[in-house]
């Protein structure tokens, strides 16, 4: 029996790890860490015959003195594909894929929607899988959202529960494409490109070239034509994609693509057709001008796939986004609570301020990441009446406050202080939003950004019902 290990006990791991064991692999599941929940997942998979080694990591130069190598391993997507265990592995020739790779195997059968970008890749990915749902089809989300891959290509697979997959609509993180090696979608979906992830990537050369391999493997291609940085390298690295603009016609790059025009999302499929009006803007209930461009890229894939303009309709207007980014919480006497934690880095977070309605109390902080906060501190500038910082970047992100003339911040150091100062300020300074931002990474604080979202939530829910008492 061949014999597979699999680096990280998450969601994706574990998902890997059965779908291995289901091909008739001895599997190995391994992770670092150590806590009570792992110890319960442990005992679990045990009665399912995969081994977790937890607390450790593969030693491969011990192992190959023992002659017990595995011939195959999977990384989960948050392990980094340059450290030493896996370069060693690669090094002794063991084959090394991550798990998106071993979901493409199972399911290549199947066409693949694939969406990358800096940002904006999962409303995309979310109201993409919305409108092929509509029309019918069976498409999961999977990725990054909704589903790992891998247990999309165990639905797929399992002899007593499997169920025919239509289209597979993947988000798929640079960690993603560095670590899969075939992958090639039937249609890819470039949103954005900002610097992000340098401190894993090294350079911005190496960032963009990680996503375009994946859209260059892709048969047809989908990019955001107001990227300032995709909108420079244009047709000379792109010329055969569909370009999308929510500026109208004039700035559609190329002949071909879906703009925004009289408040009409437009096709235009190739230098002869004529345009055909799609879906109305309006219909699109969620905030700001960054998700008329998503609305966009996901109409071009479902016309690219052949998907009515009805069932597009149907799934715009029933489409009320993403939780955790730009999500309504609440209103209080006036002040909307609005839960952006999802916007873990500078421009994702530039986005979020100029999508919610001005004077705004900003709730920002985390672990910071690199990158240029210029944009983002212009924005704060305009419009915040307030800034209350938390987690570990508060007290250098209060110093860049103060470089740049702004003064009126507090560093509250926690969520639980952020939202109760934030609803004394929102009163005191007439705001419209209390909005949680961050900017960063939640690692200090908290497991992901969805937990930071989820107890800011919670928070604000308190807080509105204890007032009405």
């Amino acid at each position: 029996m061949p014999k597979a290990f699999v680096i990280g006990l998450g969601k994706s791991g574990v998902a890997a790890a059965r779908l291995l064991k289901q091909e008739g692999w001895e599997v190995e599941i391994w992770d670092s860490s150590t806590s009570p929940n792992l110890l319960e997942q442990q005992q679990k998979l045990a009665q399912e015959d995969i081994a977790v080694n937890l607390g450790s990591k593969p030693d491969f130069a011990g192992l190959n003195l023992n002659h017990n190598l595995p011939q195959l391993v999977v990384v989960s997507p948050g392990v980094p594909w340059e450290i030493p265990i896996l370069l060693k592995a690669r090094d002794l020739g063991i084959e090394t894929i991550g798990e998106m790779e071993l979901a493409w195997r199972n399911l290549q059968a199947v066409p693949w929607i694939a969406i990358t970008g800096t940002n904006g890749k999962t409303t995309t990915t979310a109201l993409t899988a919305a409108i092929f749902q509509a029309a019918g089809f069976n498409a999961p989300a999977c990725g990054n959202i909704g589903y790992a891959a891998c247990e999309v290509a165990l639905q797929g697979t399992e002899s007593e529960t499997s169920t025919q997959i239509d289209w597979v609509i993947a988000e798929l993180s640079s960690y993603q494409i560095e670590s899969s090696i075939s992958i090639a979608p039937k249609i890819g979906i470039w949103t954005t490109f900002t610097p992000d992830h340098l401190a894993r990537h090294k350079t911005l050369e190496n960032y963009y070239n990680i996503k375009a391999k994946l859209l260059k493997d892709s048969h047809l291609q989908i990019l955001n034509g107001d990227d300032v940085y995709l909108g420079k390298v244009g047709l000379s690295h792109w010329p055969d994609a569909y370009w999308t603009s929510v500026k109208g016609a004039d700035f559609l790059i190329g002949e071909k693509g879906f703009y925004i025009e009289n408040g009409w999302v437009i096709e235009k499929l190739s230098a002869h057709s004529q345009p055909q009006e799609i879906v109305k803007v309006s219909d699109l209930k969620m905030l700001g001008e960054h998700n008329q461009q998503n609305l966009l890229m996901s109409v071009g894939a479902a016309r690219l796939a052949g998907i009515e303009i009805d069932a597009i309709c149907r799934a715009v207007s029933d489409f009320s986004g993403v939780p955790h980014r730009l999500e309504y919480i609440c209103t209080w006497s006036g002040i909307d609570f609005i839960n952006d934690s999802k916007a873990t880095n500078y421009d994702s977070a530039e986005v979020g301020l100029a999508s919610v309605k001005s004077p705004v109390i900003l709730i920002a902080g985390g672990e910071a990441k690199a990158g240029d906060d210029t944009a983002w501190l212009q924005k704060i500038q305009t419009k915040a009446a307030a800034v209350l910082l938390i987690g570990s970047a508060a007290n250098a992100f209060s110093q860049r406050l103060k470089e740049v003339g702004y003064t009126n911040f507090e560093v509250v150091e926690t969520m639980d202080q952020a939202v109760s100062r934030s609803t004394e300020l929102a009163q005191q300074h007439q705001a419209s939003a209390v909005l949680l931002s961050p900017a960063c990474a939640s690692f200090d604080q908290y497991p992901n950004f969805e937990m930071r979202g989820e107890h800011f939530r919670e928070l604000c829910l308190n807080w509105v019902e204890k007032m009405k008492m």
